[in-house]
């Protein structure tokens, strides 16, 4: 089994990622790794075509990721007390971005989130958890949120 000394975790800053960052910080303490906690920030980019002005939707998308940048921060020292952690806010699709950036900080294992969608919810949004699942080349960790329905 490989050595697992960089984690990356991936949480979008909702009441669940506070979960998922004590799986993180479990498994770094416990592995003596350290930590690369990532947001995604949508890009909205495909909204350019609806007589949305480009810099209008950049500057919407600047106004979320510099909030998202202050949240991460406070989140790091809330969270990650006791482990080497850093955060780091990317613009895009969440899916790619995180197995890009895992690719990039050469992460051994990646914990995150899931948000349990079934049916219609699921046909719709799809799931980020899954697709990193089916294409990460290095473990993963998914994180369901207390009291979802076990039989999802």
């Amino acid at each position: 089994m490989k050595d697992i000394k960089k984690i990356l975790c991936a949480v979008d800053l909702s009441e669940h990622s506070k979960e998922v960052a004590q799986y993180a910080v479990l498994m770094a303490k416990g592995l003596g790794a350290s930590i690369v906690v990532v947001y995604t920030a949508p890009s909205l980019s495909q909204y350019v075509g609806f007589h949305v002005p480009p810099n209008t939707i950049e500057n919407f998308v600047g106004e979320i990721v510099s909030g998202a940048e202050k949240s991460m921060e406070s989140f790091i020292a809330e969270h990650f007390a006791g482990v080497d952690a850093k955060g780091v806010v990317l613009i895009g699709y969440a899916a790619e971005e995180i197995l890009n950036r895992a690719k990039e900080e050469n992460v051994d294992m990646i914990v995150m989130g899931t948000h349990g969608r079934k049916g219609l919810d699921r046909i719709l949004f799809g799931s980020v958890a899954e697709k990193i699942v089916k294409n990460a080349t290095i473990p993963v960790l998914t994180v369901r949120p207390a009291g979802a329905d076990a039989a999802a």
